[in-house]
């Protein structure tokens, strides 16, 4: 790295100290790439992926072989009975909306188990103040939540007591990540005990909003109890290659459901043309596993270094990864700016530019993202974000091999150094 990069003699001998903290958690995370890599290649050969699949189809977008394709290796990958995985779904919130609109219907009732939701799903819910968009509390569906217990963990006695007061309740709805907060995320095992618990008094559909959280475990929310999960292609399982687009994944009734929502009733997933865009999404989702095990080592190496630091990182590097976010209390809105620019200045894409606060569509106040990224807004390449309010934290994601993104790391460490 001396060849190409100077950093300061403390942040030399911090690097070092938190590489070496951070390696004895690589050979697990290896070992989880490769049980995910296999199982996507076995879905792979299994469900006869060939040169065929990659062709483009136009207009109506009929008997798309590849599009058809791509749907099983999906759903066999995340163990489910279906999926739908396209292009056209703009980003992780749009994914989610089709997925919510899909199954909810006028008079029903959505309940939230992990608290309020991300930010830009509010609005889609009706939550956010906003009136007149076509939210799902415009259409008459309504919305509860059961907050997480003070450890982070799922109320499963709250969970009872909300579904036995409230027979309306379609949809049990939780996130796995944690969002612009510090709570832990969800892993497979907490989420089917939900699941487990849910079923005991109710029918209700348990939706999962899986985005960060695929691949880092070697079994997804599908394959626990949970009827649907939905993410999206710019993070993990796009593999940094898919340049666009979204899944949903889970019943098959359900998906139907989803479907008629994507285009119209009476077509569903029939039309859709893929416009040439199956060779990304074939091979991105083949390179997910990789990439996530990259991102993964990235976090933990990030946690070790601010620790070294004196900083507070959540989850710690000895804690258990179950997405691919680190979060880092950085304590000053100058801190939290100097490793954005830290983190710019050390990407492939845009190093020469200064990321500045602003108002981003979707959140309450000032955002400040770094993300020199190929994709723009990619968060499986290397991107940090965060909100300008207490306890200005920032929110680090992606890498897409560690060796290049542990460079970003360490630029966003001697930016922050510099204000102590």
């Amino acid at each position: 790295m001396k060849h190409f990069f100077s950093f300061s003699e403390p942040v030399q001998k911090l690097a070092e100290a938190a590489e070496a903290r951070a390696k004895t958690h690589f050979d697990q995370i290896n070992q989880i790439t490769e049980y995910n890599q296999q199982k996507v290649l076995s879905a792979f050969i299994h469900n006869r992926v060939d040169e065929a699949c990659f062709g483009a189809t136009t207009g109506y977008g009929y008997s798309d072989r590849g599009r058809e394709t791509l749907d099983r290796v999906v759903a066999e990958t995340f163990g489910a009975e279906d999926a739908l995985i396209r292009h056209s779904f703009s980003c992780g919130t749009h994914t989610l909306g089709v997925a919510l609109f899909g199954v909810l219907r006028p008079g029903d009732v959505m309940l939230s188990v992990t608290g309020r939701p991300y930010d830009t799903i509010c609005p889609v819910i009706g939550i956010a103040g906003q009136k007149g968009q076509g939210s799902l509390a415009d259409y008459g569906i309504g919305y509860q939540q059961v907050d997480l217990t003070p450890e982070g963990k799922p109320d499963l006695a709250g969970i009872l007591d909300a579904l036995r007061s409230n027979p309306a309740i379609k949809m049990v709805y939780l996130q796995r990540s944690r969002g612009y907060t510090l709570r832990p995320s969800l892993s497979v095992e907490e989420i089917a005990q939900v699941a487990e618990t849910v079923k005991k008094v109710s029918d209700a559909v348990i939706m999962v909003d899986n985005c960060y959280g695929e691949f880092v475990q070697t079994s997804e929310p599908t394959e626990a109890g949970a009827d649907l999960i939905a993410g999206s292609l710019i993070k993990n399982p796009g593999g940094g290659i898919a340049r666009c687009g979204g899944y949903i994944a889970g019943k098959k009734e359900w998906i139907e459901q989803c479907a008629y929502r994507m285009t119209v009733p009476g077509l569903g997933r029939e039309v859709g043309a893929t416009l040439g865009n199956n060779r990304d999404l074939f091979m991105g989702f083949f390179n997910a596993p990789h990439v996530t095990g990259e991102a993964l080592k990235t976090a933990v190496f990030a946690a070790a270094l601010f620790e070294e630091m004196g900083f507070l990182p959540t989850p710690g590097v000895e804690e258990p990864r179950r997405d691919i976010i680190q979060a880092l209390r950085l304590q000053t809105p100058e801190n939290l700016i100097a490793f954005c620019r830290g983190i710019q200045s050390g990407s492939p894409v845009d190093s020469f530019v200064s990321p500045e606060p602003w108002d981003m569509p979707g959140y309450p106040c000032k955002v400040i993202m770094a993300a020199g990224a190929f994709i723009m807004g990619s968060s499986i390449e290397l991107s940090a974000d965060a909100p300008l309010r207490d306890p200005y934290a920032v929110w680090l994601q992606g890498g897409l091999n560690y060796h290049s993104a542990k460079v970003g790391i360490l630029r966003a460490a001697e930016e922050v150094l510099k204000l102590q």
